[in-house]
């Protein structure tokens, strides 16, 4: 990996080893912070979920990928980006008592507290691994089900963590990945705003360049199974945007979350139910 990248990777896990200091109110990627951030204009409700933990719940997150998992008792779950926990106690609902779920997240103050959540919950079917998504701490076919809720964006390696995620699945298990991807290219000012990198914006592709790069990965089955417009508010991107620019960027659907689910070797439908 080159500097940049390595520079970029740094940023990011700075934000998010803060967030998971500070909580909720600071924001990320889909936050809920009182002050519109680029960090918090693209969170969904986990609150009916079964499994919902709030204090897991940092708003990290642009979709509801265990939704869409087609996630079965006795599963065994990995959660790419786990930060504090919210989609791995969401999948250990899902999996019972007979499964079991690993979040991988690679700054340290976001396991601190994912642990400290499980431990509070009692939850013992749950682990915490520290490691970069691009080379898992994890074994070749551990996981039935593979799973991440606005994080692949953010790192600058996507065909790599595409043919991680394939190498830790077994034969015939699939994943379901909430992200951030682009309809038409947004404005260079935004492009390079470590702000908006950070706020899952301008680590983002061309949605047909990212479904490509999961199909070179080696999946088959490959669907969306929701997707829906993130708008940037006019006090975000007057930081970045002149009025005229502001207008013309408006006028595109650039920005946009998808939830996509995608097969190692193709055997049945992998989007519970959504195909």
């Amino acid at each position: 990996m080159n500097n940049s990248n390595d520079k970029l990777k740094e940023i990011v896990k700075r934000k998010y080893s803060d967030i998971a200091l500070q909580g909720k109110e600071t924001g990320c990627c889909c936050g809920c912070s009182p002050t519109k951030e680029v960090y918090n204009i693209m969170s969904d409700d986990y609150s009916t979920l079964k499994g919902y933990n709030e204090d897991a719940d940092l708003g990290l997150g642009c979709g509801l990928p265990t939704q869409y998992a087609g996630i079965e008792k006795g599963n065994t779950v990995i959660d790419l980006g786990s930060g504090a926990g919210n989609d791995c106690f969401i999948a250990q609902a899902e999996v019972g008592d007979e499964g079991k779920v690993i979040g991988i997240d690679f700054s340290e103050p976001m396991i601190e507290k994912a642990k400290a959540n499980a431990k509070k919950r009692g939850i013992q079917n749950v682990s915490f691994r520290q490691g970069d998504i691009e080379d898992m701490p994890v074994s070749a076919g551990r996981a039935d089900v593979v799973i991440s809720n606005c994080v692949l964006n953010l790192l600058p390696s996507k065909d790599r963590i595409f043919h991680e995620i394939y190498r830790v699945l077994k034969t015939g298990g699939h994943f379901c990945i909430s992200d951030v991807v682009l309809n038409e290219e947004i404005p260079e000012k935004l492009k390079h705003a470590a702000e908006m990198y950070v706020g899952c914006v301008s680590g983002a592709i061309p949605k047909a360049q990212y479904l490509e790069k999961i199909k070179e990965a080696g999946f088959a089955e490959i669907i969306i199974c929701k997707e829906k417009e993130i708008t940037i508010p006019d006090e975000i991107l007057e930081k970045y945007l002149n009025e005229d620019e502001i207008n013309a960027f408006k006028t595109v659907n650039a920005i946009v979350s998808i939830t996509v689910t995608g097969r190692k070797n193709s055997g049945g439908c992998s989007c519970g139910g959504c195909c």
